[in-house]
């Protein structure tokens, strides 16, 4: 399982950081797969960029919209990297 965190001081003069471990990134993709490895990493970087987010709206940190939203932003993500591959070599080759 990857593992990510997001730091935000209470000062917004103070710059925020998201860390993400990969170093079972080899693991994941004899367990899982390599897309589904891949999908982890970005899953874990997307869940911190949500808490992100709250934070610059001054919302409270909420898990289940980080779960949940996150999981959507990837699936958006990857579909459009699915769309503009086809796209690109439909028309180009």
């Amino acid at each position: 399982m990857v593992s990510a965190t997001f730091f935000a001081s209470y000062d917004k003069d103070v710059e925020p950081y998201i860390r993400v471990a990969t170093g079972d990134y080899e693991e994941l993709v004899s367990e899982r797969g390599e897309e589904d490895a891949v999908f982890a990493i970005l899953n874990s970087m997307a869940h911190e960029i949500i808490h992100y987010q709250q934070w610059i709206e001054d919302r409270d940190f909420d898990e289940d919209e980080a779960e949940n939203t996150s999981t959507i932003l990837v699936d958006n993500y990857y579909d459009w990297t699915e769309w503009n591959f086809k796209f690109h070599y439909s028309t180009n080759g």
